[in-house]
């Protein structure tokens, strides 16, 4: 075993010495208080819970799915704004028909935003094409 120099063991002691004056409060050490220094430092206890009890994951991730399109705030705008759009329809048809027309998207914007212009929009896209039929624009069969 090789011996130590002096200078070694002169930087030893300087270490040491800086070491014991530290005052600052480290890990696990306890204050003049009755707090601890870290509160971090406590171990949380997991509790395994047995295979045997866990349901299908496949049920699960269904329900996530089903719960996100539902609960979704982009359709609950799109539900807004076509319920808002027909609804401001029918009092604008009711009071000044020629404007009609613009009243549908003026209140799908204003309870649904761009989200609801683009649901009464494509809604009525998708009624127009089922009722497209030759009889009901007036061609014949």
């Amino acid at each position: 075993m090789a011996r130590r120099t002096a200078k070694q063991k002169a930087a030893t002691r300087k270490l040491v010495a800086l070491n014991r004056r530290r005052k600052s409060t480290r890990k696990g050490m306890r204050r003049k208080t009755a707090r601890r220094a870290y509160t971090g430092l406590k171990r949380r206890v997991r509790r395994r819970s047995s295979s045997s009890l866990k349901r299908p994951t496949r049920r699960r991730n269904m329900r996530k799915s089903v719960r996100s399109i539902f609960g979704s705030s982009t359709l609950k705008k799109v539900a807004l704004g076509v319920g808002g759009g027909a609804m401001a329809a029918l009092a604008i048809n009711a009071i000044a028909p020629q404007f009609s027309n613009i009243a549908k998207p003026a209140g799908a914007y204003a309870l649904g935003g761009i989200e609801g212009i683009i649901g009464s929009f494509a809604l009525d896209m998708f009624a127009n094409r089922g009722s497209s039929s030759p009889t009901s624009n007036g061609g014949t069969l």
